[in-house]
């Protein structure tokens, strides 16, 4: 048993991989006889479900050569380098030794070039995602975020591939080197603005799309006061965004792809770290218009392009916010 701090690392913080590693292929790791009472201690002493340590039941049978494993998380980010541990023979993550022979089943592509996996559902072709309409255009275009968020303003937003489509440029900003995010919520919010701001006043992309990841991560760690610091950031980060977008004549789109740091306690007053699924706000800013509600993430692209006034391709399928 492992929370996903450690299991599910995305930000190549190794270390935190080798020990859910360790206890799946040599037991080493702290015991536990029985489930649920190792639970109710890890709870007692304020480790909750993302930060539980890698421990092992007394009754636990290791990973053994030519064992079957089926991944069954679908999302690729938090997947991809424990699975590397287990099936990459040039993995280099941490000292493994040789590599277990495993049939190894993802439930998703998490990478194209994944060596000696099978996958479950293989990916479908996202025709047309914006950065292709965009690009087909001949117009620049800019993602940029810091690495804990990256992958989702460039792999995901491009349709689950890597590709890098014409006229678009990259940029990736360190996340800061902390165990968990409230222990800097700012995270690097204010370097990522700072950065933003440049671009934009380089007047040279016609779409610039931007995350700040601190709502989310800091949310996370279940720590309210942090929370409130993280979102006062994003608060500031945003103003000096727009800013510049209104001075550059052009027009800023504020949205999210799910809540969470508006709710950070339980009923019975104990953390909540989840994402919620409370409505996301849209706002659009410098772009006179009347938004209908209801709206779905599939609407999002069509309305940029509707603003942009470019036309929505057939291969879309969601209908622009603007009444």
């Amino acid at each position: 048993m492992a929370g996903r701090y450690y299991a599910m690392d995305r930000e190549k913080k190794y270390d935190r991989v080798e020990k859910a590693y360790r206890a799946m292929t040599l037991l080493d790791a702290p015991v536990f006889e029985d489930a649920c009472a190792m639970m109710e201690a890890s709870y007692a002493a304020g480790v909750t479900d993302e930060f539980i340590v890698p421990c092992v039941s007394t009754r636990a049978e290791p990973v053994r050569a030519n064992d079957s494993f089926i991944f069954f998380n679908f999302r690729p980010d938090r997947a991809r380098e424990i699975t590397r541990a287990f099936v990459d023979d040039a993995f280099k993550g941490f000292a493994r030794g040789e590599r277990l022979p495993l049939c190894y089943v993802c439930m998703t592509q998490y990478d194209a070039t994944m060596p000696n996996v099978l996958v479950a559902f293989k990916p479908t072709s996202v025709d047309e995602p914006i950065g292709a309409v965009v690009s087909a255009l001949g117009l620049k275009q800019l993602r940029i975020a810091e690495f804990t968020k990256y992958a989702h303003v460039t792999f995901f937003l491009n349709g689950g591939v890597e590709k890098v489509y014409e006229g678009e440029d990259r940029i990736m900003i360190d996340s800061p080197d902390v165990p968990t995010y409230d222990l800097k919520p700012e995270m690097s919010a204010y370097e990522v603005a700072a950065t933003v701001t440049e671009k934009i006043e380089s007047g040279v992309y016609g779409l610039i799309v931007l995350n700040f990841a601190n709502c989310d991560m800091v949310g996370h760690t279940g720590v309210f006061e942090a929370a409130v610091k993280a979102v006062e950031a994003v608060d500031a980060c945003v103003g000096k965004v727009t800013a510049a977008v209104e001075r550059m004549g052009g027009v800023s789109v504020i949205t999210a792809d799910h809540g969470n740091a508006e709710k950070m306690y339980e009923p019975d007053g104990s953390p909540f770290t989840a994402h919620t699924t409370f409505p996301v706000p849209f706002i659009v800013a410098g772009y006179p218009c009347k938004l209908r509600e209801g709206g779905r993430l599939c609407d999002i692209s069509p309305t940029l392009l509707e603003i942009m006034k470019i036309e929505k391709p057939a291969a879309m399928t969601g209908v622009s916010l603007i009444v």
